[in-house]
């Protein structure tokens, strides 16, 4: 197996901390989110190698044993290997300690043609005709953490992604809602369970893009409204952008700068309640009118004296 510097991926140092692994992370997987290249395979295989170095490095349990063994950490991990060395006990008897008849302690029976045979078919997957010994207990196939981003339009409206694992790709529906962090969870989609055990999970932690328009505060959205003076003096009905299409909003007379204007409903979605939504809330910005020629100038400064 060559070898995966999954440390290099990130373009991270081997002591990165996990705050710096999952900033780099964050960083790569929006460059080379397929979503953003348009169907470019050099960033979709890029996506993928940063995908699983992060799939490791974020977990401190396998960064350890990857830290230990490099790319082949999880095939040494099946096979027995501890993070302080060899789980050698796989293949000793449950009697260690007793003496047989020979009065050989059986522990030492781990080098037996049996116990031999066992060590390079769990390590090589490689079987002697010599084999024997009891069967393995069942056991639950390791659970899978993984992370995908979305745009706040995706977790607004629900999204759709593709999780591609060693063997399988798994198609997993996004409700609409989701949360910056929330994981879900995937039942049987983890690795193998051995010996007729049951599969793990798979975890998939959501990220969510920044987005330059809108600020998200739990099911509520936050946004600036750039308003001219005239109609913040004397209000009018300005366009604006929400996230459920463009609506058209009272300014009502006299509204002051930084005053914030409530529209019911146009915030997020309630994550997995129907026709449940946060607010939107619309900060006014208010534009003072440049370049005024003479007479406009004149007539500010009659104003003025008006308010006097």
């Amino acid at each position: 197996m060559n070898y995966k510097d999954y440390y290099k991926d990130l373009g991270v140092a081997k002591n990165a901390t996990s705050a710096e692994i999952k900033k780099a992370y964050r960083a790569l997987a929006n460059k080379y989110h397929p979503d953003k290249n348009n169907g470019d395979k050099t960033a979709e295989e890029k996506f993928k190698v940063i995908s699983e170095a992060n799939q490791v490095l974020s977990d401190p349990v396998k960064r350890k044993k990857y830290d230990q063994f490099g790319a082949d950490w999880k095939r040494y991990e099946d096979a027995g290997a501890q993070p302080g060395g060899f789980n050698w006990s796989k293949y000793t008897n449950s009697r260690g300690g007793q003496t047989n008849g020979s009065g050989a302690n059986e522990s030492d029976n781990m080098f037996s043609d049996g116990g031999i045979n066992d060590l390079f078919e769990t390590l090589f997957g490689q079987r002697t005709s010599q084999r024997r010994g009891r069967r393995s207990a069942a056991s639950k196939g390791a659970d899978i953490k993984t992370e995908t981003t979305l745009s706040i339009e995706e977790a607004y409206n629900g999204a759709t992604r593709l999780i591609k694992l060693d063997s399988q790709t798994i198609k997993v529906s996004i409700k609409p809602g989701i949360a910056d962090g929330q994981m879900l969870r995937i039942a049987g989609k983890g690795g193998a369970g051995l010996n007729g055990g049951p599969n793990g999970n798979l975890y998939i932690t959501i990220n969510i893009a920044p987005n330059p328009e809108f600020f998200r505060k739990e099911d509520d959205l936050y946004c600036n409204l750039p308003l001219k003076l005239y109609t913040a003096v004397i209000g009018g009905k300005v366009e604006i952008k929400t996230l459920k299409g463009k609506v058209t909003i009272d300014i009502p007379k006299g509204t002051p700068n930084g005053k914030e204007l409530r529209l019911r409903g146009l915030g997020m979605p309630v994550y997995a309640k129907k026709n449940e939504f946060g607010n939107l809330y619309v900060k006014i910005n208010i534009l003072l009118p440049e370049n005024l020629t003479d007479e406009e100038l004149e007539l500010f400064k009659k104003l003025a004296e008006l308010r006097k």
